[in-house]
């Protein structure tokens, strides 16, 4: 089992092309093809962390937040970066982040929120846009079927909870081989070919396109594969930020407040004043969330769950919807049992541990 093993597990759940423009996921420290003795699942890593991470026979951490955001330009032990950066080298430990590639999944940080608050019929707040396209492709009547095949075996043709979805249609496709050509079929330097063929169109995403044209090109038979890959301006229903759903049972709102703090195990909430209504549907974001704001109302949520609100934006629920500030570690806290998930099912026999400290730095008095 190496470093390269655990990171693909986790980048194959959670693709790494799915991170927002500021993160930073991926392996902060360490070396890809080092064997791991064991991994340490946190929501952070802090000095403590690689400490225990030492103690308990692990030399590589899985963690939701990274480590480095910014260039390191010195390591000389002045920030807790350098600390940790400097402890875990001589320690030999890796650390790797999956951070909002993570929240960004159907399955990822939002679905576990969901689940404490045993939400029904829930889908994606605010879905990813630029992540689509279409790809066209021909192929002869013979062949269709295996170059078809081969290209949802690689992840083509998925819509929401679809698979497998093509259109396809039959017509005459013509060619004429140059001289010093290779051609399955025609003659090179001969006349203009013509073939029946099938038009095959399915849907492909950012993290998979590369695959299904790879895919698409093994299966065909062409020494010239014809095709179109084409961005689409749709939503991608299955990726992005937030997500939304139904409480099982409409509750008032102090009753929901109390449900919520139990459920997300939070010490208080900060919140908004109530509205005149019950609250039913639930619109939710692990971390900060409050860019999500206008999306929660426009989804008909009567409350949203995040985290680190700032005074004036607890101005713009404006009556429309309660805010429920619960805290940023509080939010993501039971991220580390995706991680655990996993890992537990790509490598059941392997030591995966989840760490047995908090690393909030927000401490309450109350």
């Amino acid at each position: 089992m190496t470093v390269k093993d655990i990171i693909s597990a986790i980048e194959t759940f959670a693709p790494p092309v799915y991170q927002e423009s500021y993160d930073n996921c991926g392996l902060q420290v360490g070396d890809p093809a080092m064997s791991v003795t064991g991994v340490l699942i946190s929501l952070d890593v802090t000095e403590a962390i690689v400490d225990e991470a030492i103690s308990r026979g692990c030399n590589m951490i899985v963690v939701h937040h990274p480590l480095i955001f910014s260039g390191i330009k010195r390591l000389t032990g002045r920030t807790y970066v350098e600390r940790i950066i400097t402890k875990a080298i001589k320690a030999d430990v890796a650390i790797f982040a999956a951070h909002t590639s993570l929240d960004n999944m159907m399955q990822g940080v939002n679905a576990r929120i969901a689940e404490k608050l045993q939400l029904t019929h829930t889908r994606i707040l605010a879905p990813k846009q630029g992540i689509l396209y279409k790809l066209y492709t021909y192929a002869p009547l013979a062949i269709a079927g295996q170059v078809r095949d081969a290209m949802f075996a690689a992840g083509a043709g998925n819509i929401s909870r679809y698979s497998e979805c093509s259109f396809n249609t039959e017509g005459t496709g013509t060619f004429r081989a140059a001289a010093d050509a290779n051609p399955t079929l025609g003659q090179a330097g001969g006349e203009r070919h013509t073939e029946a063929e099938i038009k095959i169109e399915v849907l492909v995403t950012a993290h998979n396109k590369n695959a299904v044209l790879a895919a698409m090109r093994a299966s065909h038979t062409y020494e010239e594969v014809a095709y179109e890959l084409i961005p689409l301006a749709n939503e991608a229903t299955e990726i992005g930020a937030g997500m939304v759903g139904n409480l099982p049972t409409p509750m008032q709102p102090q009753e929901a407040l109390a449900f919520i703090k139990k459920q997300m195990k939070c010490d208080c909430i900060r919140h908004t004043t109530f509205t005149d209504r019950p609250i039913s549907r639930v619109a939710v974001c692990g971390g900060s969330g409050s860019f999500l704001l206008r999306d929660a109302i426009a989804a008909g949520a009567d409350i949203f769950i995040t985290g680190d609100f700032k005074y004036h934006q607890f101005f713009d629920a404006d009556g429309r919807i309660v805010i429920a500030d619960i805290g940023h570690y509080e939010s993501e806290q039971f991220t580390s049992e995706i991680f655990e998930d996993i890992l537990k099912k790509n490598f059941p026999n392997f030591a995966i541990l989840l760490s047995d400290l908090s690393t909030n730095p927000v401490k309450y008095f109350c």
